[in-house]
């Protein structure tokens, strides 16, 4: 059984110990094990990836609830937020939230390849900063919850409890155009978070990638499939990537809708179904392949 562990909160000494002695004691390998310090904000994060033989899970020596409820009472006793999550707890369906703003054709693509069964999970809820596409939501039997303020600005401590209270296994950002604060990356750090970034990574980041990439003077644009982490847009988390090319003198309206229409959706969709199928997991923030059953 593969478990991760994330820990958030504010920084003092010793906060790693008791995460760590608990989980040797409890016969846990560790595969991989990150500890930051943000001295400015005093701000200590961690994340952790361990493994169980599966005799001992599977005698119920250790079970995914236990350990939630260990993790719990050493984060009261040390002030840390701990998350305990594993990719093979629900079995063949995850849960995911996807996460949208203005732009229609990402999240609908996502949602229909669900309820098409091409990607192997459940939707049980969709996220916005802004009401525009409610109705998406009530179209594919999915709760609706706003999290946005009249400007638009995004509650993040109400993305949070929302994601905890439908037990949401991966965040899907289908063109949610806010970038997420390093709190909320750290605490479901590990993989479980998926953006669609509407450029080629890593040469165009930032907001307008097909501006910057028209101005560059390329005929070929794309999309990136990409885990998040807290460095935005950072090029090492490509999950999937997918093109197309346009002939010169092409207005940039009409560049922004092929790709807002047809080559962005695809491309989530496929980057997606990767990590739903598991064929693909992030490990010290890259994404590598999983060892298929010999």
């Amino acid at each position: 059984m593969e478990v991760v562990i994330t820990a958030l909160g504010p920084d003092h000494t010793g906060l790693a110990d008791p995460i760590i002695h608990h989980l040797t004691g409890r016969g846990a390998r560790i595969a991989e094990i990150q500890m930051y310090d943000h001295d400015e904000r005093s701000l200590f994060a961690m994340l952790c990836r361990i493994e169980f033989d599966p005799a001992p899970a599977n005698n119920g020596n250790v079970s995914l609830r236990n350990l939630q409820e260990e993790m719990r009472q050493i984060g009261e006793h040390t002030g840390l937020s701990i998350r305990v999550w594993s990719p093979n707890f629900r079995g063949q369906r995850p849960r995911l939230a996807v996460a949208c703003t203005y732009v229609e054709d990402t999240p609908r693509a996502v949602l229909q390849a669900v309820t098409d069964g091409v990607i192997n999970a459940d939707v049980p809820v969709v996220i916005s900063n802004r009401k525009k596409l409610a109705s998406l939501a009530d179209e594919f039997d999915s709760e609706f919850r706003m999290i946005g303020d009249g400007q638009g600005a995004a509650d993040n401590e109400r993305l949070v409890a929302t994601l905890d209270e439908f037990e949401i296994d991966y965040l899907i950002l289908a063109r949610y155009m806010r970038v997420l604060p390093a709190e909320v990356c750290w605490q479901f750090a590990g993989g479980r978070i998926i953006n669609l970034h509407h450029g080629l990574l890593p040469g165009f980041p930032g907001f307008r990638p097909y501006h910057d990439a028209n101005n560059a003077r390329m005929l070929t644009f794309g999309a990136t499939c990409h885990f998040i982490i807290p460095e935005l847009d950072a090029g090492n988390q490509t999950i999937n990537q997918r093109t197309f090319s346009v002939a010169p003198g092409t207005p940039i309206e009409q560049i922004i809708a092929e790709g807002e229409r047809d080559n962005e959706p695809k491309c989530l969709v496929e980057g997606v179904r990767r990590v739903v199928d598991q064929e693909v997991y992030l490990h010290f923030h890259r994404v590598v392949p999983r060892k298929k059953p010999a």
